[in-house]
């Protein structure tokens, strides 16, 4: 069977990339499309003996740093790959990846992450975050919007049958594209996430420092809290905002490497986590290392943490709802490390691999057949259903 994998963008790796190592690890003989490819020589060891091919948007000028100003570019340069000789299409899609053309004798399986967040239900929190609310660049990049989804929208047709990364994500592919989605949860790195039992009395929390990921709620918390302490490792454009409302018993540690963060995530007494996010790796982690986790009730959050076994959630992104819940915390039975532990081990990659496995033979025989696909793959969930 020729397969072809396509992929949004090669730039880090990070979640997206991590799904892909899994796919690349099911199909050892697939070949890899991409818009661009400028992911660093140390990160590419999972893309070793299988092509890659990229779209024009490689040769662009400055593409290597703002490839994502292309993205008017991008339905276009996704639907000029020419993968009509593959007879499996299997796409890892949070952008454009899923609007690649296949034709009806070929099977086009789309990993979605989530539709594209900032044209669809997020458009106007992107906007606000930009400050495009008025003027004529924000009529512009409204217009822009408008056609991403029409055209994000119509593309939907051309999938045979879509997995996401959590049941928060089914609920918007069910909203956007009027489709079912079967959930296969991303892998999560265990053998970077030792169990350390041994905890210290400070709170963690790390991140991208960018409006979604609301650090700024948590430092301002913990700020009000002078007793407890907190450490956050990360940067980015929100970070003098953050640095201006910290407290002296919240310590900005910056940008650190893995093993500084990993080392912190270990030690701390519970993780604290504040975004919506579609599924949330870091949640994740965090209770591989044995640290309950204090989350946003909301988003993947609810199926990566286990309320009162594993962490605590805050019902709503204050500091009036994260103190309340913090002080909850150090209020109820003790969180054990272990079951942290054996709980996050629910998203190991070979779990994530075996389940895929099972998805796609079904698919593909169903294909073959004549039969629906989507059909299929629900009845045999259903048999395996306790």
């Amino acid at each position: 069977m020729n397969v072809a994998i396509v992929h949004d963008w090669l730039t880090t790796y990070a979640g997206a990339e991590r799904v892909l190592e899994q796919m690349l690890l099911l199909y050892p003989q697939a070949e890899v499309f991409t818009l661009v490819d400028f992911l660093p020589l140390k990160d590419r060891g999972f893309l070793e003996g299988h092509p890659v091919h990229t779209s024009f948007i490689q040769n662009l000028p400055r593409a290597s740093s703002g490839y994502r100003n292309y993205l008017p570019l991008m339905p276009l340069a996704i639907e000029q790959f020419d993968l009509s000789h593959f007879d499996l299409v299997f796409s890892s899609s949070h952008a454009v990846a899923k609007g690649v053309l296949t034709g009806p004798r070929q099977l086009h399986i789309c990993y979605c992450h989530s539709p594209i967040r900032y044209a669809w239900d997020l458009q106007h929190q992107y906007l606000n975050e930009l400050g495009l609310t008025r003027g004529l660049k924000s009529a512009a990049v409204r217009a822009l919007l408008h056609y991403i989804r029409l055209w994000d929208s119509r593309t939907g047709n051309g999938v045979d049958l879509f997995i996401s990364n959590s049941n928060f994500v089914t609920q918007r592919i069910r909203k956007v594209y009027r489709r079912e989605a079967v959930v296969v949860y991303p892998p999560v790195d265990f053998q970077g996430f030792a169990l350390e039992t041994n905890k210290e009395d400070f709170y963690f929390t790390a991140s991208r420092m960018v409006p979604y990921k609301k650090i700024d709620l948590i430092v301002e918390a913990f700020s009000e809290m002078p007793q407890r302490r907190l450490k956050v490792i990360g940067d980015g454009p929100e970070m003098s905002k953050i640095q201006g409302k910290a407290g002296p018993n919240v310590e900005l540690l910056g940008y650190q490497p893995f093993e500084v963060l990993r080392d912190h995530m270990q030690r701390a007494r519970a993780f604290v986590f504040a975004a919506e996010e579609d599924f949330g790796i870091a949640p994740v982690e965090a209770q591989a290392c044995g640290t309950p986790v204090i989350a946003y009730k909301k988003g993947g959050a609810l199926e990566t943490v286990k309320d009162g076994q594993t962490g605590l959630f805050f019902e709503h992104q204050t500091i009036a709802s994260i103190r309340q819940t913090v002080q909850s915390f150090e209020a109820a039975p003790f969180f054990d490390p272990q079951t942290c532990r054996d709980w996050a081990e629910h998203f190991e990659p070979g779990r994530m691999r075996s389940r895929l496995e099972m998805i796609l033979s079904t698919s593909y025989d169903a294909f073959v057949r004549g039969n629906n696909v989507e059909s299929a793959v629900a009845n045999v969930l259903l048999e395996e259903a306790p």
